[in-house]
């Protein structure tokens, strides 16, 4: 076998399901050799490949070693086919969990061939429970810890992730890849004060930066950096993260496009339907209608995409009072959740809706999942939080702006201190919409209950509280607005005395402004709809 052929066949048990084009980059091959060792491995039996792409991967295939090829790797390194299944990420158990973190394998596998690009020759080594994902060794002993935050994954439980790469082994660098800014900032404080160089970055940037564009960001906040940069401050004799080898392994059974099981889901899915999955998993009780809208696809197009979910039993579509509406199943929850190395057991004791007897009259009490109970409970506000997103969504593309962040409820709160007391608040969403090189962060509170003066003032209450701690701007770079929906112009215009009186009561200016279901209607919220305390005639709040 030539060198090359032999090389990649070390490089596919160390980083199995590598794509040409990254095994080209991790191996330093040119990428003619390592395409013609890729189809040689292949055409021999030794390798296999599946089909992949994301929303951040185009799509690709990305190759793993067979029996076969284990066998024969065995053989050439002199060792046993039981050693090399202890020593590599290579055995039946190794494989399904990679291939369910398929996704984010992408993105780091991406971002070591970026390393490899500024700091030849790279070792790599995947964790299985570790609070690290995987560790990259650079030339004079630099050990680099890959730590990936997943869309789904709970604050709480990454936090104490965080906390526990603290106490282990110090590598020489973190490098933390992320979903959002505003999830960026807020591990950037976890971090503060912790015992190794750390550099963030939103995971979407990675992908396509490469070693110059400055993506990286620092603890300390200050300009982001390049990849080429971090590396070059990054100190040397780092130790690797430690993890018990497995005491066995079994060989690999043969995979394909074809395979059924949960682990080859996100080889299965398209990056539409993944995205489709994400978001009935962010809004239970989605209408489809509004799914389409979030998506930006055709009614065709989504009807497919909806069929493909619930043959694979992903998503369910449910009959309510209001019309059909999309919730996701088990199935779905968990492939989720092992994405993001989430627990399974958290996100079904929220969202899970099973039982789910589709055929009888559906109750919000026969919902298991507390969270998704309590939106079905509220069905009309559920309802009409996603008529906001998705028309803001809609009007937002045909003005020629972007929707960058949509967040649910559970990830649109905020946690901050305030006269020595912890403190929060909890909006209906929270977003980002961007027109050209500015951005604007915005939370939505859509009101039904605040129609007395009373409850009014309590409703503005924690705003006021939040925008006198300081924290809107570090949690989001800029400070955000706030938008409040009523359902009719009565209790907005009451609403808009009331906060204006609390304002004033308190020195604390909320950036605050109100609308009512009929005028968004008319105008969208785009549209000169929105009134703020004091104001004439409606304005824009998004300029």
């Amino acid at each position: 076998m030539r060198t090359v052929e032999t090389d990649l066949l070390r490089r596919l048990a160390a980083m199995p399901f590598l794509d040409r084009l990254e095994a080209a980059a991790v191996s330093g091959w040119s990428k003619g050799a390592a395409y013609n060792a890729v189809e040689a491995l292949e055409r021999e039996g030794l390798a296999v490949s599946v089909s992949h792409a994301s929303e951040l991967i185009p799509p690709t295939r990305r190759y793993g070693l067979t029996a076969a090829g284990l066998h024969r790797l065995a053989r050439a390194e002199g060792m046993t086919v039981d050693e090399l299944l202890r020593l590599y990420p290579v055995s039946e158990q190794w494989r399904r969990i990679l291939l369910e973190r398929l996704d984010a394998v992408g993105v780091i596998y991406r971002l070591a061939s970026a390393i490899a690009g500024a700091a030849f020759p790279v070792r790599f080594r995947w964790y299985r429970a570790a609070p690290v994902d995987a560790a990259i060794g650079l030339p004079g002993g630099r050990v680099l810890a890959i730590v990936r935050q997943g869309r789904t994954a709970d604050r709480t439980a990454f936090a104490k992730r965080l906390w526990r790469l603290r106490e282990g082994p110090r590598p020489s660098a973190v490098l933390l890849l992320v979903p959002d800014e505003v999830r960026l900032r807020h591990a950037r404080r976890l971090l503060a004060g912790a015992p190794f160089a750390a550099y963030l970055a939103p995971e979407r940037d990675v992908v396509s930066a490469g070693t110059g564009a400055p993506v990286w960001s620092t603890v300390a906040g200050t300009a982001p950096i390049g990849l080429a940069d971090a590396l070059a401050r990054t100190k040397p004799w780092g130790a690797w993260p430690g993890e018990e080898l497995p005491v066995r392994g079994s060989l690999p059974d043969d995979i394909s496009d074809g395979n059924d099981g949960d682990w080859m889901l996100p080889a299965l899915l398209k990056p539409t339907e993944k995205r489709a999955l994400d978001l009935v998993s962010d809004w239970p009780w989605l209408a489809p209608a509004h799914l389409g809208e979030l998506l930006g696809v055709k009614r065709s197009r989504l009807s497919g995409i909806i069929a493909q979910l619930t043959a694979l039993g992903l998503a369910a579509s449910a009959e309510t009072e209001g019309g059909r509406r999309l919730v996701p199943t088990d199935r779905g929850l968990t492939v989720l959740a092992r994405r993001d190395r989430a627990s399974i057991g958290a996100a079904r004791k929220r969202w899970s809706t099973s039982p789910l007897d589709l055929t009888a009259p559906l109750s919000w009490r026969n919902v298991s999942g507390s969270r998704s109970r309590q939106l079905l409970r509220n069905a009309e506000h559920t309802e009409s939080v996603h008529w906001f997103a998705a028309v803001l969504e809609r009007q937002a593309h045909s003005r020629g702006r972007e929707l960058v962040q949509l967040d649910p409820p559970h990830r649109a709160s905020r946690h901050f201190r305030h006269g020595g007391s912890l403190r929060s608040v909890h909006p209906d969403a929270f977003g980002i919409l961007r027109h050209g090189g500015s951005a604007t962060p915005f939370f939505l509170e859509w009101e039904r209950r605040a129609v007395r003066p009373v409850t009014m003032a309590e409703r503005i209450a924690p705003y006021l509280r939040y925008f006198s701690s300081g924290r809107p701007v570090d949690d989001h770079g800029a400070l955000p607005i706030v938008l409040v929906v009523f359902e009719d112009d009565l209790n907005a215009t009451h609403f808009l005395r009331v906060a204006g009186g609390e304002m004033d009561r308190s020195g604390v200016r909320v950036p605050l402004f109100v609308s009512h279901r009929d005028l968004l209607e008319q105008v969208g919220p785009l549209g000169p709809a929105w009134r703020i305390p004091g104001g004439g005639e409606p304005s824009y709040a998004f300029r």
